[in-house]
C-alpha cells in the first residue's frame, strides 16, 4: 500500500511524559503511544518494522527485554513476559496486533496515516481496529516496568503482526514456529470487545452496556471458479463461464441461512431484553436490535452463517467468450457450522463452477463464566458502576484463533467507554476511523486495574 504521508524517521516518535496520573500512565503519554501506530502506516513492510521496533525501544527503556520475530521481511512481532506472583499459575496473554488495512486518503476528512487530533478524538486508520488496544497495552507493560509492580500471574504481552491478512505471517507463524513463547499461557484478551453501547431502558433512560467478545465465527475465504468453452463474442452459446458464475452467485446470494442463536447471541439478547423491557423471537429479534444502533451489525452477522461476494474477475476482451471467470467469497460460519457452510456453498454453486479455498479459520465460542470473566467485569464496573456486561459473538474473527490450536481460551476485551451518538462498529476497516481520547483513557484504566487483579 502506498503511504499517504511521509514520515521523518529521524524525528523522536513520542515524548514520555513525566507527570504521574491514571495510574502512572499520563494522557498525553497514551495519545502518543497510539498516534505511534497511526503516523506508521504498518500495512507496509517498512511501516510495519518500524512501527514494531518502536515499540521494542519502548520496551527496552524501561529495563524490558523484548523478543522479536520476523516471519517475513517487515513482518515483525513483538513479545515480551512479565513474571507474576505465582509462577504456578496458568498465564494471561495480552495481545494486539500492529498492521492495518490499505486507506485511501481521498476519502477520508483528514490524512489517515497523520494521527490528528480533532473533536476529542485521536484520527486515523487503525484508531479502533487496533491501535488503541494496542496503545493501552504498552502504556500498562512500562508502568509495570517502571513502578515494578508484580501482577498476580504471568502476563505475556504481543504484538503481532499480519492480522489483517489472516495472521498467516503473525499469530499463526508464532504459535507453528515459536509456541515456547505461550509456554504456560492459558487464557487471552485481545481486540473487539469490552466496548460500550447505549441503549434506553425501561424507564426511557439511557443505560451503558458493555459486549464483552465470547465467541468467534469461523472464516472461509473462497474462490468460485467457473469454466466454459471460449469462443468468439458473436456466437450464441450455452456454456459461457460469465453466466455460469452469474447464476451461481445469484443462488448463493438468494440462500437464506438457518437462524441459530448460540449461547452468547442469546446471553447478549436476554440480556438486553431486560434492560430495555423490548421482547424478541427467534424469528424476529430486530426490534431488540435497533436498541443498540451501530452495533448491530455485529450481532446480526452472527444470528447465522453469511457468504458475500467481494471480488469478480472475468474476460479479457469485449469480443471473446472467456475459458473462465472467478468470484471471491468472504464466508462466515457459526460454531460447529463449518461442514454444513462448504457443503451449502458447493451445492449453491452448481456443476459448472468449482469451490476454492484460498483461506479457512476455525470458530471460537469460550464461557461467559469463569474467573478472568469476573475480573474483566469487576474492572469495568470499577470504573462504571452502573453498567451491563453482555457477552456476544463476534462475526469477524481474531487472532484468539490461532492461540486456540494450543489450548489457550481467549476473550475480546479492549475496553472503551463510548460516547452514546459515536457510530463505533462502522468505524472497523471504515473511512474516518478515530476512537475518542476519553475512551481511550478510560480503555487504561480498566486494562491497568484487570492487570493488577488477574
Amino acid at each position: 500500500m502506498p503511504r499517504s504521508h511521509d514520515v521523518d524517521e529521524n524525528a523522536p516518535i513520542f515524548a514520555i511524559a513525566a507527570a504521574a496520573e491514571l495510574s502512572g500512565m499520563h494522557p498525553q503519554t497514551l495519545r502518543q503511544y497510539d498516534r505511534l501506530g497511526l503516523v506508521v502506516p504498518a500495512r507496509t513492510q517498512g511501516g510495519s518494522r518500524r512501527y514494531s521496533l518502536g515499540h521494542v525501544a519502548q520496551l527496552r527503556e524501561v529495563g524490558l527485554d523484548p523478543q522479536v520475530f520476523e516471519s517475513d521481511p517487515g513482518r515483525t512481532t513483538v513479545a515480551v513476559r512479565i513474571a507474576g506472583a505465582d509462577r504456578d499459575r496458568g498465564a494471561l496473554c495480552i495481545h494486539g496486533h500492529l498492521d492495518v488495512v490499505p486507506a485511501h486518503a481521498e476519502d477520508w476528512s483528514v490524512p489517515p496515516f497523520a494521527g490528528e487530533e480533532r473533536d476529542g478524538c485521536l484520527w486515523g486508520r487503525g484508531a479502533v481496529d487496533m491501535k488503541d488496544m494496542v496503545a493501552m497495552m504498552l502504556a500498562c507493560v512500562r508502568h509495570l516496568a517502571r513502578t515494578g509492580t508484580v501482577p498476580p500471574r504471568d502476563l505475556l504481552f504481543v504484538f503481532f503482526a499480519d492480522e489483517e491478512a489472516g495472521g498467516v505471517l503473525g499469530s499463526q507463524f508464532m504459535v507453528r514456529e515459536h509456541p515456547e513463547v505461550f509456554e504456560g499461557v492459558t487464557e487471552a484478551i485481545s481486540e473487539v470487545g469490552g466496548y460500550s453501547v447505549t441503549v434506553e431502558d425501561a424507564q426511557g433512560e439511557p443505560h451503558r452496556a458493555y459486549l464483552l467478545q465470547t465467541a468467534e465465527k469461523g472464516i472461509a475465504w473462497l474462490k468460485l471458479v467457473a469454466r466454459g468453452t471460449a469462443g468468439h463474442g458473436s456466437v450464441p452459446t450455452s456454456d459461457n463461464p460469465i453466466v455460469h458464475l452469474a447464476e451461481a452467485i445469484a443462488r448463493i446470494d438468494a440462500h437464506k441461512w438457518p437462524r441459530e442463536f448460540i449461547a452468547s447471541v442469546r446471553g447478549l439478547l436476554d440480556g438486553l431484553s431486560e434492560i430495555t423491557g423490548v421482547g424478541y423471537s427467534d424469528e424476529d429479534a430486530e426490534e431488540l436490535l435497533e436498541r443498540i444502533g451501530p452495533a448491530a451489525g455485529f450481532v446480526r452477522g452472527a444470528l447465522q452463517d453469511t457468504a458475500n461476494v467481494t471480488m469478480l474477475d472475468a474476460g479479457y476482451k469485449h469480443n471473446v467468450v472467456p475459458q473462465s471467470a472467478t468470484a471471491s467469497l468472504d464466508c462466515r460460519f457459526l460454531p460447529g457450522h463449518e461442514e454444513d457452510l462448504m457443503a451449502t456453498i458447493r451445492d449453491l454453486a452448481g456443476e459448472h463452477v468449482e469451490v476454492v479455498v484460498d483461506h479457512k479459520d476455525i470458530s471460537l465460542d469460550s464461557p461467559f463464566a469463569g474467573d478472568l470473566v469476573e475480573r474483566m467485569r469487576g474492572a469495568l464496573l470499577a470504573e462504571d458502576p452502573e453498567a451491563s456486561i453482555l457477552p456476544y459473538c463476534l462475526s469477524g474473527g481474531t487472532d484468539n484463533k490461532a492461540l486456540s490450536t494450543m489450548g489457550i481460551v481467549g476473550y475480546g476485551f479492549a475496553p472503551l467507554r463510548l460516547p452514546a451518538d459515536l457510530d463505533f462498529a462502522p468505524m472497523f476497516h471504515g473511512i474516518d476511523e478515530r476512537v475518542p481520547l476519553e475512551s481511550l483513557e478510560f480503555g487504561a484504566k480498566v486494562l491497568w486495574r484487570l492487570v493488577g487483579d488477574c
